[in-house]
């Protein structure tokens, strides 16, 4: 069918609906929700079979609904409505959920049931059950409501029959005051929910030592705890925070917008406190995390075996210089120890989304810290590249953008969650790229399709990387099993034969392709074409990034995506 996709943003989901209706030989358009104008002219000018709005945070124009069938996924069982479904879900610890597929009609989550999906809810932040579990299940969903809608024999279910309305709960939308952190009172369990249910979006608004601002991310802090809201210790450039009854780590902090000022926007909570920190002590972590160990960080290292498990989790994806530069020491630090395969990554959601924007935005001099960032990315992606004593697993539990799909890339076996979307290019920040892209990416799927996949900037499914050989594997498994399936598969092929068959080769292949042309020479290259982007100040990537960071809405459906349409004829 001719499908036009109409979204708030081509955000996670909007991309994996994309992905998933393009592999089954759907035509797809996508055009973003920027004014009710602008979408009556996209539906006029596509004259799509169907419309699907996998996030949409506005109403459907009434002479689009009444002109084409027109489904809208909300991310909340049968009979949820209400525009903070989730937050309130995991506010509350609702261990069991469902994304429902609906027509739209005049009254908001009120139209006729095309599909309706349950799910569980771990207990995650908002947006990682957003990007896993409800997207799982909003998928399903989807594909369920669009073949419904194909066989035209459907009739979808109305919210007017008895047991449906019976299960109808409006909730308010979810405003700061229902967000209130008590430190005083609140056990380590309430505060863990409350900021769950605010991350990434918007954020718990709190007071934290003479300022205000948005709390961003949650995780159980063991062994510590002092007076109630006091910050009583620094990890990983995560701050650790007094709870009535232990502590919490808190990732990330965004500070309040003045009156009349510019957006503000997320960084590391150790950089956006700075001096204000001064006095309070960095804990580390333990040097070898051992099965039982819960103590949270954000690079971890076991053992099981033969095989090391190197994993890692940053904020939205985004790796800074620091951040870099510490998962490179700890990846030495793992290759000295005597195992036959190394797994880098294994942990759900992101994988990893290249540099660190946010704080390149923030950043005194943003070209040098730029510059500092993709050579900190690149030092790292090397060490991956030349690692010849023993078999390199990338472990890619959640989507992966840009250098981040590089770094999995780097490694000499890519396996990947089913559902995972990957967006191996650089152009829509207006970057050429690095991370060895003009290594790995063509000699994974040939030049032809690398040109393709880079200029055309569109995302990826996991099922079409592997068809293309982005991907090695996919691992059809929840989110929340992901790891242990890949700790499975990785320690029982550790002891095959076929595993040290691959480490005696790997030296002469590399050795062979250094011959034919160095990696420092398609270094140099990739670095030369973006060190004179850094330092031009008049370059598109300097307002692409400051765009990026602040959030701001776009004027139009970006061009790559309108090519879409003029492509369907």
């Amino acid at each position: 069918m001719k499908i036009l996709l109409v979204a708030t943003a081509f955000n996670s989901l909007t991309q994996r609906v994309f992905t998933a209706l393009r592999d089954r030989g759907h035509s797809v358009g996508v055009e973003l929700a920027l004014g009710d104008d602008q979408v009556r002219e996209a539906v006029l000018r596509d004259a799509p079979d169907l419309v699907v709005a996998p996030m949409l945070t506005s109403a459907i124009p009434r002479e689009v609904w009444e002109a084409v069938t027109c489904l809208v996924v909300h991310p909340g069982p049968l009979g949820d409505r209400g525009p903070s479904s989730l937050d309130w879900a995991v506010r509350d610890g609702a261990r069991s959920w469902g994304v429902t597929v609906l027509q739209a009609e005049a009254e908001m989550d009120a139209g006729p049931v095309w599909a309706s999906v349950p799910c569980p809810l771990a207990a995650r932040g908002k947006s990682d059950l957003y990007r896993n579990e409800i997207a799982d299940a909003a998928l399903e969903a989807v594909l369920l409501a669009v073949a419904r809608f194909a066989s035209g024999s459907h009739t979808p279910r109305s919210q007017d029959e008895p047991e449906v309305r019976a299960a109808v709960r409006t909730r308010p939308p979810m405003r700061q005051s229902d967000r209130r952190i008590r430190w005083e009172s609140d056990p380590t369990e309430t505060v863990l929910r409350t900021l769950r249910a605010a991350d990434s979006q918007p954020g718990v608004l709190d007071e934290l030592l003479g300022a205000e601002w948005f709390l961003h991310g949650g995780h159980r802090a063991h062994g510590l705890g002092g007076r109630p809201g006091e910050v009583v210790a620094t990890r990983a450039g995560a701050i650790c925070r007094a709870t009535a009854d232990g502590a919490v780590w808190i990732p990330q902090l965004r500070p309040r917008r003045r009156p009349g000022g510019p957006r503000t926007y997320a960084l590391p909570a150790v950089t956006a406190l700075g001096e204000r920190l001064a006095g309070v002590p960095e804990v580390p972590p333990p040097p070898h995390w051992g099965p039982g160990r819960r103590e949270w960080s954000d690079i971890r290292y076991r053992e099981i075996g033969a095989t090391g498990f190197l994993s890692f989790t940053f904020p939205g994806g985004a790796m800074s210089t620091g951040q870099c530069r510490r998962l490179l020491a700890a990846y030495r630090e793992a290759c000295a120890r005597p195992t036959a395969v190394l797994v880098l990554g294994g942990e759900r959601d992101f994988f990893s989304n290249g540099i660190h924007l946010n704080v390149i935005e923030a950043a005194p001099d943003p070209a040098a810290e730029s510059w500092a960032n993709i050579n900190a990315i690149d030092d790292l992606v090397q060490a991956v590249l030349t690692t010849t004593d023993r078999v390199v697993v990338a472990a890619v539990g959640g989507n992966a953008a840009a250098g981040g799909v590089m770094l999995a890339l780097a490694a000499d076996e890519v396996w990947c969650r089913a559902g995972t979307v990957l967006n191996p290019h650089y152009r829509l920040m207006g970057l050429y790229g690095s991370e060895f892209w003009t290594y790995s990416l063509p000699r994974r799927v040939g030049e032809g399709v690398a040109t393709a996949l880079t200029g055309q900037a569109l995302p990826v499914s996991a099922e079409q990387g592997e068809r293309i050989g982005l991907v090695d594997r996919v691992l059809p498994t929840p989110a929340e099993g992901f790891a242990l399936q890949v700790v499975d598969l990785a320690t029982r092929w550790a002891a095959t034969a076929g595993v040290q068959a691959r480490i005696a080769a790997k030296k002469d292949d590399l050795d062979r392709r250094e011959q034919a042309k160095p990696l420092s020479a398609y270094r140099e290259e990739e670095l030369a074409r973006m060190h004179a982007i850094f330092f031009d100040p008049g370059h598109p990537y300097h307002a692409l990034r400051r765009a990026f960071v602040h959030k701001e809405t776009p004027a139009a459906t970006p061009e790559h995506l309108r090519a879409l349409a003029a492509a369907r004829g």
